[in-house]
């Protein structure tokens, strides 16, 4: 599994016109891939990113989310794990298919709530419009 995370100042996500996520103030933007390997293996890997997410000192004053009770907006993102070395079109074969993805997502989300975390999310599987306005910018890649 992996997370681009972004801190930003605002980000929502729009489906079909309608804003179905938003984050109105400082937080981080997390676009969250998850591996074919990842929904085989038991949900220990939801609960590490989910910690992860939450206690990542990224925010002014090198604080976290945990310690800011700063928003997190999650949007699925199977495309961070396409393979682009051969061709011009990427392959999807690393990503989860879209029920064992949803399902680990899913969790993260829970995970993440249960921790304390005020977490928007998009459509799993909808066409969605994602706006952001990066702060600094500081975008960091989380795996685990």
């Amino acid at each position: 599994m992996k997370a681009v995370v972004a801190r930003v100042t605002r980000a929502s996500v729009t489906v079909d016109g309608a804003v179905v996520g938003a984050l109105d103030g400082p937080g981080l933007l997390v676009l969250l891939g998850v591996h074919r390997d990842d929904p085989s293996r038991d949900d220990a890997p939801a609960a590490t990113m989910a910690r992860k997410l939450h206690e990542l000192r990224i925010l002014d004053g090198e604080q976290s989310c945990a310690d800011t009770g700063a928003g997190l907006l999650v949007v699925s993102q199977f495309t961070l794990y396409g393979e682009t070395r051969k061709g011009r079109r990427p392959s999807w074969s690393a990503a989860a298919p879209g029920p064992e993805a949803e399902r680990v997502v899913d969790a993260v989300v829970a995970e993440l709530r249960t921790r304390g975390a005020t977490v928007a999310t998009g459509v799993f599987g909808a066409d969605m419009a994602v706006e952001s306005v990066n702060d600094g910018p500081f975008t960091v890649l989380v795996e685990v």
